[in-house]
């Protein structure tokens, strides 16, 4: 586990002091990146430093994004916490799960944590801009968790896995980014529709399967740019086919 490549993604929290909070808890795990989509001129800043003590560099340094999709660009996979099922969640890996899935992938990109607002949660729309879930259990008559209590528990299960000297895979290529991964799902998606495989209206459905699986595979450059090309021969096959059957 590399956790210089962990960043912590907050989307649209309200309170201030938790925000503070946050990066204490970050700065207890060994963890500096923080992305908020939001504006830093929302926040008292006061407030903030109260709560994060030492760990005000974090706030200092903070990103600011419009978007989780903007925020995450540069990451590998993007994970979202939920405590909420839902049809488009999908698998929720536990704290523990996600670790360990996210641990080879630090050794040579970056992996993003999102964390929605204080009262909702992450919405539909925001899960959808993440590739992967991840819940935290707790009691179902009491289930929601404070902002920061939530990046505690998350931030210290990578930790511990840091820790875990078995556990460190160094990877041999450094894998794409979902930005970069977005060229190859698009490609996916066209020649599929090429072929006629779904109609125009399941594509964005199709892109975000796509994206998902992809992004836990971490793939590298060479292979990403091979799955574009199987994708694209496939296409071409199956045109000179019906091509072929017309003229017969």
């Amino acid at each position: 586990m590399n956790l210089s490549n962990v960043v912590i993604i907050l989307s649209r929290p309200e309170e201030s002091r938790n925000v503070g909070a946050v990066c204490r808890a970050m700065a207890n795990n060994g963890l500096k990146t923080l992305r908020i989509v939001g504006k830093k001129s929302d926040f008292d800043e006061e407030r903030v430093r109260i709560l994060a003590i030492h760990a005000s560099p974090i706030w200092e340094r903070a990103e600011f994004f419009d978007t989780i999709t903007d925020a995450a660009k540069d990451c590998v996979l993007c994970a979202g916490t939920t405590r909420r099922r839902g049809k488009k969640r999908g698998k929720l890996l536990l704290p523990e799960e996600f670790a360990e899935t996210a641990s080879p992938i630090t050794q040579s990109g970056k992996i993003a944590v999102v964390f929605g607002n204080e009262r909702t949660g992450l919405e539909e729309e925001e899960l959808d801009e993440c590739t992967m879930g991840v819940t935290i259990p707790s009691n179902a008559e009491f289930g929601s968790l404070n902002l920061s209590h939530a990046v505690q528990i998350i931030s210290y299960h990578l930790y511990r896995n840091f820790l875990d000297e078995n556990k460190k895979i160094s990877r041999g290529s450094v894998p794409v980014t979902l930005e970069r991964l977005s060229k190859t799902t698009t490609e996916i998606a066209d020649n599929l529709q090429k072929i006629g495989f779904f109609k125009v209206t399941g594509r964005s459905d199709m892109e975000k399967f796509w994206t998902d699986v992809l992004s836990r595979a971490a793939l590298s450059e060479s292979e990403a740019a091979y799955i574009e090309k199987v994708f694209s021969k496939a296409a071409g096959l199956a045109s000179k086919s019906k091509t072929g059957s017309e003229i017969l």
